[in-house]
């Protein structure tokens, strides 16, 4: 059975990390989510694959070539515009070959359920229990069936969210054809769904143990501490005397962590860094590849992505730091309110009492640089030296 993986949206929600890079491709624990999905789906069993993409989908072509170093197959078919999910499955009507899985390629779910659903029969939709289905697709079920489809409602009856997990017979084909735009303009698979339901065409369920829901840029650091428990420790780098090392760190090939540096894990740092000397790790902190974490540098529960530069006397909590970063001497990220309230963003509340920042690409800051709690700085952003960023800043802004 062939597993079809949409890749092809930006994720207008999680921008500004998806102006260059489709949502997919956002690292988690070091990888991005696609892979971390795709080892799933092997784990599974699931050695085909396509891969529907578009936005920026060079990134994906490049990272995941054919699938080879993962043991698997991988096809691409392109989606020319977002235009929906049913209009992404249509793309592939004529490379599935009978039964096929479908995966959003923007959360995570467990072999487990993966490989369950690979076994039962008909069309089926994998669901969870949720505390707030409002900004998910929820699903009202009876007896061993759905019943009825909500996409994305404000006021869902019910708390059972569609996970993104499907498995399809071809006679999904015949509903997608017949499918209309939806309100928000894009043609939806679960419109396709409910159109089969509407006809008699029964569609089953299956209640999934794990899923990792990514909607936010704050998402991505609930998913990479959940993630990072998991890692193994394992040392291919260079770690000078003096230096310790609490709970379970994975040092990639090249990197060398100087003397004096404190690290508390589950800490993974990728191949060629340069780390410390006299600094601070602490735990569920991902450092991407060929990044610079220098000296009397601090950094809690974030994900610095490959080739940034946090290197003098720096602190970074609870954040998301883009590609090619670069934080001067002495710049501070807040990341807990005084009133110890949680964080709002643009009006959306987080659910966090402790948010820093989330950074696009090329940032660079001045020295004493104050970047407030919740701030969200576009790419390519200049913050000039001892100014004070918050709220909401545009790419290629300049703050002084």
């Amino acid at each position: 059975m062939k597993a079809v993986i949409l890749a092809a949206g930006e994720g207008t929600r999680m921008r500004p990390l998806t102006y260059t890079r489709p949502k997919v491709m956002l690292p988690i624990a070091n990888k991005p989510i696609l892979e971390h999905l795709l080892i799933e789906a092997k784990k599974a069993g699931i050695s085909e694959f396509i891969f529907i993409v578009g936005y920026h989908q060079e990134r994906v072509r490049d990272y995941c070539g054919n699938g080879e170093k993962w043991g698997v197959k991988i096809e691409y078919c392109t989606q020319r515009a977002q235009l929906g999910t049913a209009d992404a499955v249509r793309t592939v009507a004529d490379l599935t070959d009978g039964n096929f899985l479908m995966m959003n390629g923007d959360a995570i779910v467990h072999y487990e359920d993966i490989s369950k659903l690979t076994k039962k029969k008909g069309n089926v939709m994998s669901v969870m229990e949720v505390e707030d289905a409002r900004n998910l697709g929820a699903v009202e079920l009876s007896g061993r069936k759905v019943l009825r489809i909500y996409e994305k409602t404000e006021k869902p009856p019910v708390n059972t969210a569609n996970v993104g997990l499907y498995r399809f017979t071809p006679e999904v084909f015949d509903a997608i054809s017949q499918t209309v735009k939806s309100p928000r303009g894009e043609y939806e698979i679960t419109d396709s769904l409910q159109l089969m339901i509407n006809r008699g065409i029964p569609v089953s369920y299956q209640k999934i143990s794990w899923w990792l829901d990514l909607s936010y840029p704050w998402d991505l650091l609930s998913a990479n501490e959940a993630l990072l428990k998991t890692l193994e420790p394992q040392n291919h780098g260079e770690v000078e005397e003096n230096v310790v090392m609490r709970g379970t760190v994975s040092i990639g090939n090249g990197t060398v962590v100087r003397s004096g540096s404190y690290i508390v894990g589950p800490v993974i740092i990728g191949e060629n860094c340069d780390v410390g000397p006299n600094c601070y790790i602490r735990p569920s902190t991902s450092i991407g590849d060929d990044c610079h974490i220098g000296a009397a540098v601090e950094v809690k529960n974030s994900i610095i992505m490959r080739r940034t530069k946090i290197p003098h006397h720096n602190y970074v909590g609870d954040s998301v730091i883009g590609e090619e970063c670069n934080l001067g001497a002495g710049t501070k990220i807040a990341n807990l309110k005084l009133d110890k309230k949680e964080i709002l963003v643009a009006g959306i509340n987080t659910k966090r009492r402790k948010l820093g920042a989330i950074m696009g690409d090329k940032v660079e800051t001045g020295i004493n640089a104050s970047i407030n709690v919740g701030c969200i700085i576009g790419n390519n952003a200049h913050i000039g030296p001892g100014a004070l960023a918050h709220g909401i800043i545009s790419p290629g802004s300049r703050i002084f």
